[in-house]
C-alpha cells in the first residue's frame, strides 16, 4: 500500500500536466492539506512533545436542532431512575425503597405484562425453522398448536423462509393486505395495501410524515397540549414550528374546534405556514377519548383550512369507557365523503399486544397525492425495510386467531385478562389520586396513563424556582428519590400555564399495585405536610 507521502508526491508530479491556472489551484490545495501541515491542523501541543487534536464534533459544532431536542419520557428523571436501579443492585438496602418502578413510559412487558402465547409461538417457529423440518415436525406438533405451525409456514413463505432477509421497503405485501382487511372490517370502508406502509414502530411513521411535510423553518404543525413529546422533539429536529392548541381538562380532555381556530389564526398571522394537525386519540398523556361528533368537527376544520390530519391511534384497543368507543379518523373521513388528506398510525407497542421492543407499526395514507406517495416510497427505501419480526407481529395483531382455530380460545382469554386488568388498574389509580388533597384526576377513558393535576404549595414552587427547576419536575424527582416511582412531569408534555401535572402509567403488576399506590400517597402527604403553612 502506498504511503501518504508517496501519494502526495505522485499527485504533485501529475499537476504539471494541467494548465497554468489549474496547476496553481491544485498546488495551493496540497500546500494547505499536505502531510506536514494538514496532519496537525486544528491541533495543539501538549507540552510533552505529543500533539492533541481538537475534536471536530463538539457540543458547540453539532447540529443545533438536535441539541435543542427534548424528550421528557426518557429525560432527567428516568436517567436518575436508572442510576438508582444500579445502586440497588450493587448496594441493596441503601435506599428507602426496594425497587424502581418505571411508570414513566408505556412499556408493558417491562412491568411484567405477559406476552401473548400465539404471537411468541409463531415468532419462535419463524426464528428456528428447523422445528418445521420433516425430521422435527412430529416433535414440534407436541409443543405447538397446529394453527401456530401453519401461521409460521405462511408468514415464512412471504420472506423466502428467511426472517433475516430484507423485505420490500413498504413492508411485506401480504402483511399489508392483512392490514387493509383489518381496516375494512373495523371501519366498513375500503382500504388498499398500496396505501399502507409498515414501519419500525409508529414513531418511525410519524417522523417520516413530518419529514415530508416540513420544507422550511416557517412550516408549522398543530399539536395538542398536553402532547406526546415525540412531536415537539421531531419538529425541533427538522427545525419546524410547533403550533399548540389546548385540550379541555374540565371536559375530559376533549378538543374544542374554537380553540383550533384561535391557534391557527394566531400562527398564520405571525407568518407560520401551518400544514397539518396532530390528533392523539385515545390521548397520550391524558387518556381521553374523542367523541365521533368531535372527530367530524375536526375533519371539517381541516377541510376549511387546508390541513393534513395526522391521526395517532396507537391506543385504539385501550378503551375503558362505554360512552366514548374508539372511532377512527379514516371511518369519519369516509362517512363524510371528505377529500381531506389523512395519515393514520397504529402500533404493536400498545393495546394488549404490548410488544414495544419488536418495533412494529404502520401508517395508512388517505387522499394523498400520487407523486407524494412515490416520494414516501423513496423515503422508505433509504431505510431498506422495517424490522421483519415487527412486521410479523403486526400481522398477528391485525389477523389474530379466528373462532375455530386451535389457539383462538387461549388468545381470546389472554387478551381479555390483560384488558380487564388494565381497566381495573386505570380506575384504581384515578380513584387514589382523587382521594388525596391538592390533587384531581380525570378517569383514564383509554390509553395507559393517568395525568393528575397537582396543586403544589407556594413554598415548594418558590423553592423550585430558586433552584432553577420546574416545580412539577422537582416534585417528580423528589417522588423518585423517596419511593422509587419514576413518572414524567407535566411540563414535559406541555400544560396550561399555571397548572402542574405528571403522567403515570397504570402498568405496575396488579399484585403490587396497592403497594405502589400506598408509596405514592405517603410521599404526597409528606410533601404537603412539609411545605404547607402551619395553622
Amino acid at each position: 500500500m502506498l504511503s501518504l507521502l508517496a501519494v502526495n508526491r505522485a499527485a504533485r508530479a501529475a499537476i504539471t500536466t494541467y494548465p497554468a491556472r489549474t496547476r496553481t489551484t491544485l498546488r495551493s490545495l496540497f500546500t494547505t492539506v499536505g502531510p506536514k501541515q494538514g496532519a496537525h491542523a486544528n491541533a495543539t501541543s501538549t507540552g510533552n512533545g505529543t500533539v492533541s487534536r481538537t475534536k471536530v464534533l463538539t457540543i458547540e459544532s453539532m447540529n443545533p436542532n438536535i441539541r435543542e431536542m427534548e424528550y421528557a419520557v426518557r429525560g432527567a428523571i428516568p436517567i436518575r431512575a436508572e442510576k438508582l436501579k444500579d445502586q440497588l443492585k450493587t448496594h441493596p438496602g441503601s435506599l428507602p425503597f426496594k425497587q424502581v418502578t418505571a411508570c414513566n413510559i408505556g412499556n408493558p412487558q417491562q412491568l411484567e405484562q405477559k406476552p401473548l402465547t400465539f404471537l411468541r409461538q409463531v415468532s419462535a417457529l419463524m426464528e428456528y425453522t428447523d422445528l418445521l423440518s420433516p425430521q422435527m415436525i412430529d416433535t414440534t406438533r407436541k409443543l405447538f398448536p397446529e394453527d401456530a405451525i401453519e401461521r409460521a409456514r405462511r408468514n415464512l413463505s412471504f420472506v423466502g423462509n428467511a426472517v433475516g432477509a430484507y423485505t420490500q421497503s413498504l413492508g411485506i405485501f401480504e402483511v399489508r393486505q392483512d392490514i387493509a382487511r383489518f381496516i375494512e372490517e373495523r371501519d366498513g370502508f375500503p382500504s388498499s395495501p398500496d396505501n399502507i406502509c409498515l414501519t419500525s414502530g409508529a414513531s418511525g411513521a410519524v417522523e417520516r410524515v413530518i419529514d415530508m411535510l416540513v420544507s422550511s423553518p416557517d412550516v408549522g404543525i398543530m399539536i395538542p397540549i398536553p402532547q406526546y413529546p415525540l412531536y415537539t422533539a421531531t419538529l425541533a429536529r427538522v427545525n419546524a414550528q410547533a403550533v399548540p392548541y389546548y385540550l379541555q381538562e374540565d371536559k375530559d380532555w376533549q378538543l374544542s374546534v374554537s380553540d383550533l381556530e384561535h391557534s391557527l389564526a394566531e400562527a398564520r398571522a405571525k407568518g407560520t405556514d401551518v400544514r397539518a394537525l396532530v390528533v392523539i386519540n385515545p390521548g397520550n398523556p391524558t387518556g381521553g377519548c374523542l367523541l365521533e361528533s368531535n372527530i367530524a368537527e375536526i375533519v371539517r376544520f381541516c377541510e376549511r383550512h387546508h390541513l393534513v390530519i395526522m391521526a395517532d391511534e396507537v391506543y385504539q384497543t385501550n378503551i375503558y369507557t362505554e360512552t366514548n368507543p374508539f372511532v377512527s379518523f379514516k371511518k369519519v373521513v369516509a362517512q363524510l365523503g371528505s377529500d381531506v388528506e389523512l395519515f393514520s398510525f397504529h402500533s404493536i407497542s400498545k393495546g394488549m399486544i404490548g410488544e414495544c421492543g419488536r418495533r412494529g407499526g404502520y401508517y395508512e395514507a388517505v387522499n394523498i397525492d400520487e407523486k407524494v406517495m412515490d416520494q414516501l416510497l423513496k423515503l422508505a427505501s433509504v431505510s431498506l425495510c422495517p424490522n421483519v419480526q415487527g412486521q410479523m407481529a403486526v400481522d398477528i395483531m391485525v389477523n389474530p386467531p379466528r373462532p375455530g382455530d386451535a389457539s383462538y380460545e387461549q388468545y381470546k382469554a389472554e387478551i381479555e385478562d390483560i384488558f380487564e386488568s388494565l381497566r381495573r388498574r386505570a380506575k384504581k389509580l384515578a380513584r387514589a389520586f382523587n382521594s388525596l388533597p391538592n390533587m384531581s384526576c380525570n378517569d383514564a377513558q383509554g390509553a395507559m396513563y393517568c395525568f393528575p393535576r397537582v396543586e403544589l404549595p407556594q413554598a415548594f414552587i418558590e423553592e423550585a424556582k430558586a433552584k432553577g427547576q420546574q416545580p412539577d419536575s422537582l416534585y417528580c424527582m423528589q417522588m423518585l428519590e423517596a419511593t422509587g416511582i419514576s413518572v414524567v412531569p407535566g411540563s414535559g408534555f406541555g400544560q396550561y400555564p399555571g397548572t402542574f401535572h405528571f403522567r403515570s402509567t397504570f402498568l405496575p403488576p396488579e399484585n403490587l399495585f396497592d403497594d405502589f399506590i400506598d408509596s405514592f400517597k405517603r410521599f404526597h402527604l409528606g410533601l404537603l405536610a412539609r411545605y404547607s403553612p402551619k395553622i
